[in-house]
């Protein structure tokens, strides 16, 4: 790895710790990064060339981990739910949009340039406002300035003012604007959702701690549209709802807490939001915020776009703006928490000896993991590679698996706890006589022995799925 690109991948910015008992563990930052990279999980964007800063690439094993993620999020808001549809809008925005939204008036930081060593910061974010936290200088920063945080282009092969687009920097606009093609189209009434999981764009002044802030990230909001006198009601289920999320796939209760912001913190457009916040190495900090946006954003596209984004209620002849419930979470920043929050260390006794040994592992919930078996021959030799491909052939319909012949046994077993992986299953001498393999469990490391036949059923009641 390049320096320029290793100093970016470990440099951890502070941020104060919030309330409740559990103490945030900074070594856990380091040893999280570095398994990242030693197993494929997030690589430096543009390695080769030093790195580029605040990017990163997704690996064989971090980009199943991702999916995941979002797959999970999908089950959970669209396939478990009757009153949630799914969108994927554009990336490429004209200006209009955000004009209306209030993002080219209000979406800003305020930036400070230290007259001494040049760099740039944001202010509400600097430990100590008179103290530049890179070079040291005492009362060296400028006067601050709002910086807009969206990423500006152009359409076709003219550049101008005429020409300008914005590379999203939420997802949530196309939500909006499309509330009355949903409407139309999916036959559903207040209340419901429109759930989309996608890229936005964000020209950060400060970025950093690994995959937390970067300027380039995935998103995964619902917008929740209903009756005005409602949306309290709506508020506080969607609160409960999303922190459960992130405890039934796995993360402590303890390292998790729903922190209502103050009246200063409120964005213009919020009377009430709330942050599921995850006790990072560095302390508390936000998964995923959800916020009672009322009748804002459908009002302002109304008046920017003069078309009509109501809903009719035929029932009573009522006919309302829709309020709207915002749980809107960042892929890239859950995925990096069920990481922290799986990393485990322990002292065991070394695979089939009884001397002890460290052993690093992520115990994902299993919908998270990665992968969900690895099929293990207990050698090279050509009379087990037929079974063991026999056995993967199997397997693939229904999980993802990993294939590993190479290394001893105890090595590859390791490199799968350090997966995540939940289940290895060995193929040894003795399937060639009793067609059966054993599987062992990531947790307990308890081995059983399970006839091919049943190695399905067997996994999907141990899995759960």
């Amino acid at each position: 790895m390049s320096d320029a690109a290793s100093a970016e991948l470990s440099t951890a910015e502070t941020t104060p710790s919030g309330g409740g008992a559990a103490e945030p563990d900074p070594s856990l930052f380091d040893k999280v990064v570095n398994l990242c990279r030693r197993r494929g999980f997030v690589f430096p964007s543009a390695e080769i060339y030093g790195g580029f800063r605040s990017t990163y690439d997704y690996g064989p094993v971090g980009v199943l981990l991702l999916r995941n993620v979002k797959d999970a999020w999908w089950r959970s808001m669209v396939q478990l739910r009757h009153d949630i549809v799914g969108l994927d809008a554009a990336i490429l925005t004209p200006p209009a949009v955000w004009e209306a939204s209030g993002h080219l008036q209000n979406f800003t930081d305020p930036l400070v340039d230290c007259r001494n060593c040049r760099e740039r910061f944001r202010e509400d974010k600097l430990d100590d406002p008179r103290v530049c936290p890179n070079c040291g200088a005492r009362d060296s920063f400028t006067e601050a300035r709002q910086f807009n945080l969206m990423f500006k282009t152009y359409a076709g092969p003219v550049e101008g003012a005429g020409h300008e687009v914005y590379l999203r920097p939420e997802t949530a606009q196309g939500m909006f604007v499309n509330f009355r093609n949903v409407l139309e189209t999916a036959r559903k009434r207040p209340p419901f959702g429109i759930a989309q999981v996608g890229k936005s764009f964000r020209n950060e002044i400060t970025t950093g701690n690994f995959v937390f802030r970067t300027r380039e990230f995935e998103q995964m909001e619902l917008e929740y549209f209903v009756p005005p006198e409602e949306a309290d009601t709506w508020f506080e289920h969607w609160c409960a709802e999303r922190l459960n999320w992130y405890r039934e796939l796995g993360i402590p209760a303890e390292k998790l807490r729903l922190r209502a912001h103050t009246p200063e913190e409120l964005s213009h457009y919020s009377s009430a939001t709330s942050d599921v916040e995850f006790l990072f190495p560095w302390g508390w900090d936000e998964l995923e915020g959800i916020a009672n946006r009322g009748d804002y954003d459908l009002r302002r596209h109304q008046e920017f776009s003069g078309e009509k984004l109501e809903y009719f209620d035929q029932a009573t002849g009522r006919r309302y703006v829709p309020h709207v419930i915002e749980p809107a979470a960042g892929a890239t920043r859950a995925a990096m928490a069920f990481l922290m929050a799986a990393y485990d260390e322990e002292e065991v006794a070394r695979e089939g000896q009884g001397q002890g040994e460290m052993r690093t592992v992520l115990r994902f919930h299993p919908r998270i993991a990665p992968y969900k078996v690895a099929v293990l021959p207990l050698s090279k030799k050509p009379e087990l590679q037929e079974p063991a491909r026999e056995v993967l052939s199997l397997l693939q319909p229904h999980f993802m698996c990993d294939y590993d012949e190479t290394q001893a046994i105890g090595r590859r077993y390791r490199r799968q706890d350090e997966l995540g992986t939940p289940f290895c299953v060995t193929v040894d001498f003795d399937t060639l006589e009793d067609r059966a393999v054993t599987v062992r469990d990531r947790d307990s490391m308890a081995q059983d022995r399970v006839p091919i036949a049943e190695l399905v059923d067997h996994l999907h009641d141990r899995l759960g799925f």
